[in-house]
């Protein structure tokens, strides 16, 4: 690995996403040769120069992970340890590397969650460039009807910006299926509540042409490469 920008040389050192490492390079967490540095454009050479992210030595990564995860219910998307809450880094105890999660999912929701150790495959994923697609299969407990759709299809205004889905789909008498794009925080229950519906259940069921298919709560498998085009599909 040779010298690049700081901020680079963290994501392919897979601490997290290229735009993650700079807001953490910006948080003064980030020492180059035991010096503050919080300019994510400061060159730096891994090979020669000592980085540290919390006073934890970065090095690089020698094996690349992908996976696809059906997230669980009660599991909060941090590496950071807080008592008596369960953190979703459990789930993947058996892997050695620092693996980070593309995106999150909120504590009560489940459904598809990708991890990997690669920043620069996470930051494409997350790059609004990408126009990628989450679906979510969204349970109320009211009926839905097709007022409820229309307020759904009209979208809401959020941090100063008229927020839309790309779709809103009835499946069945309290089921539908929404899809969006801006991935603003807690987007998809701001719209369910927005309509007047009372949120039962909410899974993320698809991210670009990625589908959850047969995972079980809690289990993961490996990303194929037809699995990663899938995405931007």
């Amino acid at each position: 690995m040779e010298k690049n920008r700081l901020s680079k040389i963290l994501a392919a050192c897979g601490v997290a996403s290229r735009r993650k490492c700079e807001e953490i390079i910006f948080d003064k967490k980030v020492k180059v040769n035991d010096l503050l540095v919080t300019v994510p454009q400061t060159m730096v050479d891994p090979a020669v120069d000592k980085i540290t992210v919390d006073g934890k030595e970065i090095k690089a990564v020698n094996k690349k992970i992908y996976l696809m995860m059906h997230k669980p219910r009660g599991y909060t998307c941090t590496h950071e340890r807080v008592r008596g809450k369960k953190v979703i880094y459990d789930l993947l105890q058996e892997f050695e590397e620092r693996l980070f999660s593309i995106g999150r999912l909120d504590r009560d929701t489940s459904g598809l969650l990708l991890f990997t150790n690669d920043g620069h495959f996470a930051n494409e994923v997350i790059h609004p460039s990408k126009n990628i697609t989450k679906e979510y299969l969204v349970r109320t407990v009211e009926p839905v009807t097709d007022l409820h759709l229309k307020a759904i299809s009209q979208g809401i205004r959020i941090d100063g910006k008229q927020i839309r889905p790309v779709k809103v789909k009835k499946v069945r008498n309290e089921t539908m299926k929404i899809g969006v794009k801006e991935g603003k925080k807690h987007e998809v229950r701001l719209l369910i509540k927005h309509a007047g519906l009372t949120l039962r259940e909410l899974k993320r069921i698809r991210i670009g042409g990625l589908v959850l298919s047969t995972l079980k709560e809690g289990q993961f498998s490996h990303l194929s490469e037809n699995d990663k085009k899938q995405i931007f599909s």
